[in-house]
């Protein structure tokens, strides 16, 4: 399928490795000019070589709102403009309530919930202007079922949940979407971090049978920055290969 991104101007926020990296190799592939960040060059130039297809990366910070803000500015400078943002970032600490200081709750709600805000208060009012515009973000199957031991995580993600939803509705007659999508189990080396390298024992509790693989959801949120995906806006779209036991 053609997803009708050949010459789509799109920024991918913290895009170095992990779920970031494989949604920018997949919207590069699909013919997208492709803008990445990442906090070390040396990742980033790895990363952009991968890619290919004339990636660029630039060296940015997207931990907070001026952060988020100030990669999308870049990319758009680089760019001359931007048609789709994927708004993603590193996720806090693991902890628990008990565990948990309240101090800690600023750092990862700038991380996770306002990067995003940042992100979307730079891009999106330049969509609304030319009528065309994809806005996603990276969240976390948390949002709809809680992961234990990633209170900061699951308290920062449903805040950005809220805001994206309310802002799809608000741009929908514009010709922007804004969506959210939420990863389960995926290989990433955050995840061999929160599970000690047992990615094995933890697939045993995946109905799929298996942690997901990076490349498949990028792929998902390629289709959401497609042509295709017009009337598809204020999505919380889970991939997580059955982990979600919610009927809704």
């Amino acid at each position: 399928m053609d997803l009708g991104l050949d010459g789509r101007r799109a920024a991918v926020a913290a895009a170095s490795g992990g779920l970031g990296f494989e949604t920018a190799r997949v919207l590069a592939a699909e013919g997208a000019r492709v803008v990445i960040c990442g906090r070390d060059r040396g990742r980033l130039d790895d990363a952009v070589a991968r890619i290919g297809h004339g990636c660029v990366g630039l060296v940015h910070d997207v931990s907070d709102a001026t952060g988020g803000a100030s990669f999308v500015a870049a990319a758009r400078d680089v760019l001359g403009g931007l048609d789709i943002v994927v708004a993603n970032a590193g996720g806090p600490p693991a902890g628990t309530f008990e565990s948990t200081p309240v101090d800690a709750y600023d750092a990862a709600l700038d991380l996770s919930l306002m990067s995003v805000v940042g992100m979307a208060k730079e891009a999106i009012p330049g969509m609304r202007e030319q009528r065309w515009g994809r806005f996603v973000a990276i969240t976390s199957v948390s949002v709809r079922q809680p992961i234990p031991t990633l209170i900061l995580s699951n308290t920062a993600r449903a805040g950005v949940t809220g805001f994206l939803k309310t802002v799809a509705r608000e741009v929908a007659a514009d010709g922007v979407t804004v969506n959210s999508v939420q990863p389960g189990m995926h290989a990433t080396e955050r995840l061999s971090g929160l599970y000690g390298g047992d990615l094995a024992g933890l697939a045993a509790t995946i109905p799929a049978g298996r942690v997901g693989a990076a490349d498949d959801f990028g792929s998902v949120v390629a289709f959401l920055c497609s042509a295709q995906a017009n009337y598809v806006t204020g999505l919380q779209l889970h991939v997580d290969g059955g982990s979600y036991a919610g009927l809704l």
